[in-house]
């Protein structure tokens, strides 16, 4: 939130990078936790050690120093009065900027996990928003004042929490109205076992959304299920979730806050080691989510809630303990 009156200013922080720096760090990210996904854990874990974080620091600030000098320029420039930050590569580089007194705003980080690794600790933040209790809990552990933490939830679009008749809305999208519905969604990179979940799930409607892997949206065509339908990225997933009695996905910490806006019972494949992994396990000590078994089990559990409503409700009813569909005005208040 900038001095002058007016609409506030959003900006994406690796805009303010170098092109080298741009790319390798969202295509090298794509690449490693598709391609070697061990790795990414190892390395998740290394970098949430207590003893490894001075050294970690030092690495990033430097990193960060020498690729972000343009956002350090910009920031110093405009002298905003409120800076709200949802990714800690930002939070690192405006944290340094408010320890040494270059910048004088107030510094919220939004942690946009349901667990918080340990590379969310930046010295020189005001106040932290986080997604739930345990949230809160886990960076009082790490020695943050928890009277600077407050459990907001994930922001997320309001098209998300908008009332929309499931039936009129499943006729808008091509899909029988009355028909328990499916919502299969990888992560925008386009990988998991969704062919397999496609088997598993024929006899069902199904809506599958293939990201942009072009080679899975073509195979998952060529299968010309009449009760499946294919998509490739989409612009509407608001409408995707408002159609859905069930959510098979990534768990990623955007999308699930989403379907918890919706209520959405949410089954988990191919969670990424490390945030991804401690989405779920947050979850599943509140009840939320299905993971961690074979996925021909998985699918039986979305065909057992098929069968029974009240299955169904009760799983719709345990969302409602993490779901925070006012996530954005509650940060809002506090800016003001």
């Amino acid at each position: 939130m900038a001095r002058h009156v007016g609409a506030p200013t959003i900006i994406d922080a690796l805009d303010f990078t170098n092109s080298f720096f741009r790319y390798t760090y969202s295509k090298g990210y794509e690449f490693v936790v598709a391609q070697l996904p061990t790795f990414w854990g190892a390395f998740f874990a290394l970098t949430d050690q207590m003893w490894f974080l001075p050294v970690f620091r030092a690495i990033r600030r430097l990193y960060n120093g020498v690729n972000a000098a343009r956002l350090v320029a910009y920031l110093k420039e405009g002298q905003f009065d409120r800076i709200v930050v949802t990714h800690f590569l930002a939070a690192e580089v405006c944290g340094h900027l408010r320890r040494t007194g270059r910048i004088k705003g107030k510094l919220v980080v939004i942690v946009t996990d349901f667990d918080v690794h340990k590379i969310w600790l930046i010295e020189g933040v005001d106040e932290y928003c986080v997604a739930s209790p345990y949230t809160k809990e886990r960076l009082i552990a790490y020695g943050v004042d928890a009277a600077r933490i407050f459990v907001t939830g994930i922001p997320l679009d309001e098209k998300f929490t908008q009332v929309r008749d499931k039936s009129i809305t499943r006729r808008k999208l091509g899909l029988e109205a009355d028909a328990f519905t499916v919502l299969v969604s990888t992560s925008s990179f386009g990988f998991g076992p969704i062919e397999e979940l496609a088997e598993y799930f024929k006899s069902l409607q199904v809506i599958i959304i293939s990201g942009h892997n072009k080679k899975l949206y073509e195979r998952l065509l060529a299968r010309k299920n009449p009760r499946h339908k294919i998509c490739s990225f989409v612009d509407n997933m608001e409408e995707m979730m408002a159609v859905a009695d069930v959510m098979v996905t990534k768990p990623g910490g955007l999308s699930v806050t989403e379907a918890l806006a919706n209520h959405l019972p949410l089954v988990f494949f191919s969670a990424i080691p490390g945030q991804e992994a401690g989405n779920v396990r947050v979850l599943a000590a509140n009840g939320i989510g299905l993971s961690g078994m074979p996925l021909r089990d998985l699918a039986s559990e979305v065909l057992g809630l098929a069968a029974s409503p009240l299955a169904l409700e009760a799983a719709r009813q345990k969302t409602r303990v993490l779901a925070k569909p006012n996530s954005v005005g509650d940060i809002i208040t506090r800016l003001v």
